[in-house]
């Protein structure tokens, strides 16, 4: 991938005067300052900022600039005058090269003597030397200002040699901006861009286009990668168009691309902004998420105006961007009722959202278009991820703004699954087997592992909200986290504040490859700083992903979730997922984990219907089917305990019972099961067995009114009736709020001791 030579930069205390030139930079395509190419002057002005009043208003007419009001040396107002200062002479310096009306843009920069100044060109080498030459002339200004007297024949001298050196230079090629040839979709936002631009160019495949797209992950032909790395910039835009035979261009468009090079494009038919959250900031002079926003608008600003810009209407930047655009706008929203789509839809535009679980397309006057449920769209993980349900309204939206036939974007929707094939590194799920390392893997339960690109506070917070979605009850959350060099301190600090108030447990996993700049201490102590901030300081420290991967998985339980941020180690930690015994989730196995989260199961409703069943025989019979088809799965191991206990077959269920705690049944189900096979070892005769389960309950589970009266029943048997009253009595009282028993408790308390030692 080839960069943009820059001016070569002078030490300050090597240059004359008050001027220093920071940077000149050529973009080549649209940029945050036009939509075609352009040069980038950064300035550092402190001989300007410093004149006083007087002196800068004589300055200004010299140059021919007009009435101006120059404010005090060093504020904000001085910052102003000097742009439009440094504006002017920019005008009269292209006037002398001979390039008229030539359009100017200026922007602060980060000191109150930082200015921009950006200009179009036409030619590569006149528009560099211009900008080249506009440092040299401001300093230039400043000299013949300070002679005595002033001479304004010399004002002229400093701009006719700076356009006469320009004029010298060789004009290099015109712009070469690529203009595609076949419909083009621009796809940015901080999160969920690749994601997005993977599901469009699925969708576009599904429809039978021959199909290329570009983003982080590399350049990709009808899911052929053939070149890999980061092409979410110019290089990636201009390989995808150059495909043989291509119909539809896909186009992952970073910020860092568009604002070291500008776009890689003239025009798209289609543009999407996912979002914009704090990322990369204080890098490029974007400081603020204001600033940010600007940068990502770009990719809308050139959007044809037959064509379509897909914007997130939850996020009001992102939605405001709309006032720029003359394409028409297609808002997305996972409110019905958001402002966005009523506005969308009033300026002639369109909308996507969801109505009743299911995704909607609206048009003005028409009835809502449904086109898939939400829970049948695998990338949501079962309506799971939000961020991910957003995703998918936005990439439909860009496949029917292309065109694409709506029964194909229908079937994309439903058959692009979140897994490493088809969205590698974007929350993919394992099952991988956990718990006693002497057990058969068959025989094993199962922790729930996500790995994930998640590299962002926005990202982190989006995939431990999977995390918590995906555990089972009484299960725990275990985070991996890490991050590169390139943040700022305060957002490593966020991410470590995010794991430890969300987590159960929190490594840090390093990232040798990204420390750009910083160290490994350096990094970890402000992750660290995040998670005491929440009061997580017991925190184990790991150099590399794939050492932390492995010691949250030797801690995991079945039920159990790992929310892993991987990035350079990732296809190594998911080579040891498989060789653990991990397979990949289909969309099926999402689903399963999604209901059994919620404590429930996929097949509840037929559970529910063989309960009903008054034929106790017919009962076992039909869930020994079921548990037949499904010989791993606990919950119908243990519904067929149940029901050989109701057919009186204690034996059988008491063994069965045993087992499924044993190879890990969940709660709510375990201790049921353990209070079941307690009842059936009494039934038995089997007293101090039934005790030591029902002892174990109680660890568990104290204060279950349950386990206190079938031991009541136990110790009865047993012969111990005064030991079973106090009991009783006991967990009477922990029940019991009524005066009289608060009246009381302390006494009846002291009767149960009594009877106990009796």
């Amino acid at each position: 991938m080839s960069t943009t030579p820059q001016t070569p930069q002078t030490p300050e205390s090597e240059r004359a005067g008050g001027v220093t030139v920071a940077e000149v930079r050529v973009l080549d395509g649209p940029n945050l300052y036009f939509t075609r190419p352009a040069v980038k002057v950064s300035l550092r002005l402190p001989g300007y900022l410093a004149l006083d009043r007087k002196a800068a208003t004589e300055l200004a007419r010299l140059v021919g600039l007009g009435a101006s009001s120059p404010g005090k040396p060093g504020t904000a107002q001085r910052q102003r005058f000097v742009m439009r200062f440094a504006a002017h002479v920019t005008r009269r310096l292209a006037t002398l090269v001979g390039v008229q009306r030539i359009a100017v843009r200026t922007r602060t920069g980060r000191g109150v003597d930082e200015v921009v100044v950006a200009i179009p060109w036409r030619h590569r080498e006149w528009g560099r030397a211009t900008g080249e030459e506009l440092g040299p002339v401001l300093e230039g200004l400043l000299e013949v200002h300070a002679q005595d007297p002033v001479d304004a024949a010399d004002v002229e001298d400093v701009l006719e040699a700076a356009a006469e050196r320009v004029r010298e230079t060789d004009p290099g090629p015109a712009s070469q901006v690529v203009v595609p040839q076949v419909p083009v979709v621009s796809i940015t936002g901080t999160n969920g861009k690749t994601t997005t631009t993977r599901l469009v160019a699925h969708i576009s495949m599904t429809a039978g286009f021959v199909t290329a797209w570009s983003s982080t992950s590399g350049v990709v032909v009808m899911g052929e990668t053939i070149e890999a790395g980061d092409y979410s910039g110019p290089s990636g835009a201009r390989a995808v168009l150059a495909t043989p035979g291509l119909e539809i261009g896909v186009l992952e468009t970073a910020r860092g691309g568009m604002l070291l090079r500008g776009m890689g494009v003239a025009s798209n038919d289609v543009s999407v902004v996912t979002n914009v959250t704090a990322d990369h900031l204080g890098l490029q002079g974007i400081d603020t998420l204001d600033q940010l926003a600007e940068v990502k608008a770009i990719v809308t600003t050139v959007t044809k105006p037959d064509g379509w810009v897909v914007l997130n209407g939850d996020d009001p930047r992102v939605w405001a961007m709309r006032h720029r655009i003359r394409a028409r706008p297609w808002a997305f929203s996972l409110d019905p009722d958001s402002p966005a789509l009523r506005e969308s839809l009033d300026a002639g535009g369109r909308g996507v959202t969801l109505l009743d679980g299911e995704i909607v397309v609206l048009s003005r006057g028409k009835d809502p278009d449904r086109l898939a449920r939400v829970v049948d769209v695998p990338v949501t993980l079962s309506g799971l991820s939000r961020f991910n349900i957003a995703n998918a309204l936005a990439g439909a939206a860009a496949a029917l703004g292309l065109g694409m036939p709506r029964s194909a974007v229908v079937e994309g929707l439903k058959s692009f699954a979140p897994d490493p094939v088809l969205n590698e590194g974007r929350l993919n799920t394992y099952s991988v087997p956990v718990g006693a390392d002497d057990a058969a893997a068959a025989e094993r339960g199962t922790a729930t592992v996500i790995l994930d690109m998640a590299h962002n506070e926005a990202g982190l917070e989006a995939l431990l909200e999977v995390a918590h979605g995906l555990k089972t009850p009484g299960a725990r959350v275990h985070v991996g986290i890490g991050a590169t060099g390139d943040r700022p301190d305060e957002a490593i600090e966020g991410l470590g504040e995010i794991a430890g108030k969300s987590a159960d447990r929190v490594v840090i996993a390093h990232k040798p490859k990204y420390l750009r700049g910083r160290t490994i201490e350096d990094i970890d102590g402000h992750l660290r700083a995040g998670l005491a901030r929440v009061g997580t300081v017991d925190v184990e420290t790991y150099e590399t992903e794939l050492g932390g991967l492995e010691a949250l998985l030797d801690a995991a339980r079945p039920g159990d979730v790992v929310a892993y941020m991987a990035h350079d180690e990732r296809p190594r930690c998911a080579a040891r997922l498989v060789e653990l015994g991990g397979s990949s989730d289909d969309p099926r196995t999402i689903r399963r984990k999604v209901v059994e989260a919620r404590g429930g199961h996929e097949l509840d409703a037929e559970i529910a219907e063989l309960w009903a069943l008054d034929d106790a025989a017919e009962r076992v019979s039909r869930f020994r089917a079921l548990v037949g088809d499904r010989p791993r799965d606990l919950r119908l191991a243990y519904e067929l305990a149940c029901a050989l206990s109701e057919a009186g077959e204690d034996s059988e269920a008491v063994e069965l019972h045993v087992a499924t705690v044993a190879r890990g049944l969940r709660e709510p189900f375990r201790h049921r099961a353990q209070l079941r096979a307690a009842a059936g070892v009494r039934t038995l005769g089997r007293l101090d067995e039934a005790l030591d389960l029902l002892d174990e309950v109680s660890t568990t589970h104290p204060g279950s009114v349950a386990a206190a009266a079938l031991r009541g029943l136990v110790l009865a048997d047993a012969g111990r009736e005064r030991e079973a009253v106090a009991d009783l009595l006991d967990a009477l009282l922990d029940h019991a709020a009524d005066e009289d028993a608060t009246s009381y408790r302390a006494a009846v308390r002291a009767q149960a001791e009594a009877l106990r030692e009796g």
